[in-house]
């Protein structure tokens, strides 16, 4: 007998594996209330940790701006070579709770806060370019399905693999978790990604679709599944905290690709879908600035545990694209946060902004915690909304100046959901595979087979065939190894 999927209301849906947006490629769209009520479901399903990103450390350092950016960017931290911006940078793994290692085989979050004279701009990434899923309606079943095993509170490899199975969309972002790099040796030791799609505009209105690389300088190191028992489960946030003690101060490379929007559209690729690379042959990176991190928290949990990143944390000249991923992600985070930490989190001072707060936005928890916020609101008369007669007196009150340009929709873009399965799925993760070395690629098998092996026949048929897909030596490899783990 067939179940009909509901609202959490009981109304029937009819589509829940894509967002609605305003054609193919466009923006997601306000009426997406199914979306919204999982993702504001999942961001409330723990407490207090995070749901998602919960082990972590963070600190504090400098970027340090190279080259101006400012025919590309109005941003105040992007005008002048040399130019330096305090920032606070958070490391995580994903899948696991704070009680989990940190040797775990998991993406790492690279979450970013710079203080910018114009308020905090948030870069909220990965170390890697891509993401398992380039539409958010499926984030809380993706997260769902590499969570430990809701009856018998287990890790459950096969549950990852069922959900891999069927939405082949995961496959390159899959082959990096199970290549070499799947392991981090420390934080120091790995790349940062912003992997969504931003944009910038400079003062004439041209607008830029930018993607932004860190590369360590500490060069990559990682560890084997094999090796990974070995190292204490707190390790890598001891390494940080050790390297910064002794003055030892990782940094990285701060790298951009830049695109103008009429070559986006020539892309090889679709240049807002988050689970593909920009290629380099055809969008070059530009070396911009340098990222170095040179002093520690003094409280854990009042920096880094109430450390909040959002990438809705944007700042005049730089904007959000029509990545779905992303356009999620401006409501979700900051929902989250408003849960989990409270609705004025921005006012703790590791979230606050290093410049003055103006806004109407009254009371709740932690109200006038920020050092530059006004608890009397005496300097515009204790007037609590906008538009009023006040401006003249010191009301804070919009600048038209910092507008973003508009950005177009593309035509007969129709308002439905649209599904991706179109999408080329496996000429990226079959140009990975093939840029390994033998080694590399039967440590990928392996790891693939030591999770794969425990799925279902069924399971394992289908991700053979998206391997082939990608390339026929990467489906013998897990075969192979699959054989062998029998």
């Amino acid at each position: 007998m067939k179940t009909t999927l509901t609202t959490a209301a009981g109304a029937p849906i009819s589509d829940d594996n894509n967002s609605i947006s305003a054609g193919e490629q466009g923006a997601l769209t306000f009426d997406n209330f199914r979306l919204f009520e999982k993702l504001a479901h999942f961001n409330r399903e723990r407490l207090p940790e995070r749901v998602v990103h919960a082990r972590g450390t963070g600190a504090y350092g400098t970027f340090t701006l190279n080259t101006s950016l400012k025919h590309y960017s109005i941003a105040s931290f992007l005008q002048k070579a040399e130019q330096k911006t305090d920032v606070f940078v958070r490391f995580s793994t994903v899948g696991g709770g704070q009680d989990s290692s940190d040797y775990a085989r998991d993406p790492r979050g690279f979450a970013v806060k710079f203080y910018t004279e114009q308020g905090n701009f948030d870069l909220v990434g990965n170390n890697t370019p891509v993401f398992f899923i380039n539409d958010p309606i499926k984030f809380p079943d993706f997260v769902h399905s590499q969570k430990k095993n809701p009856k018998t509170n287990l890790p459950d490899p096969a549950a990852m693999f069922e959900f891999w199975a069927n939405h082949p969309q995961s496959l390159h972002q899959m082959t990096i978790l199970m290549s070499d790099r799947g392991i981090p040796l420390s934080y120091r030791h790995m790349h940062g990604f912003g992997s969504h799609t931003l944009s910038f505009w400079n003062q004439d209105g041209e607008r830029f679709w930018v993607k932004w690389h860190l590369k360590t300088q500490q060069g990559i190191e990682t560890v084997s599944s094999d090796d990974a028992h070995k190292y204490p489960s707190f390790g890598a946030q001891q390494d940080l905290v050790a390297a910064i003690e002794q003055g030892n101060f990782p940094s990285w490379k701060v790298k951009l690709q830049v695109i103008t929007e009429a070559q986006a559209k020539e892309l090889s690729v679709n240049p807002f879908d988050l689970t593909k690379v920009w290629p380099h042959n055809e969008v070059p990176l530009l070396d911009v600035g340098t990222l170095e991190l040179n002093r520690n928290v003094d409280n854990y949990f009042a920096e880094t545990e109430q450390a909040t990143f959002a990438p809705s944390n944007l700042v005049p000249g730089i904007g959000a694209s029509p990545d779905k991923m992303l356009q999620a992600r401006l409501i979700a985070y900051q929902d989250a946060h408003r849960y989990r930490v409270g609705v004025n989190a921005n006012q703790i001072p590791v979230n606050a902004p290093k410049c003055p707060v103006h806004n109407y936005q009254r009371d709740g928890a932690f109200a006038g915690a920020c050092p530059f916020s006004d608890p009397t609101n005496s300097g515009n008369n204790n007037v609590n909304f906008y538009p009023n007669d006040r401006i003249d007196a010191g009301a804070p009150s919009p600048d038209p100046a910092v507008a973003e340009p508009p950005m177009p929709l593309a035509q007969n873009a129709w308002v439905k959901p649209h599904d991706q399965d179109h999408e080329d799925y496996y000429t990226q993760a079959g140009d990975l595979f093939r840029l390994m070395s033998p080694v590399q690629q039967r440590e990928l098998a392996d790891n693939i087979a030591g999770g794969l092996n425990l799925a279902n026949e069924d399971i394992q048929q289908r991700m053979l065939t998206q391997f082939a897909k990608a390339d026929e030596q990467y489906m013998l490899a897990v075969k192979t190894a699959l054989a062998a783990q029998d």
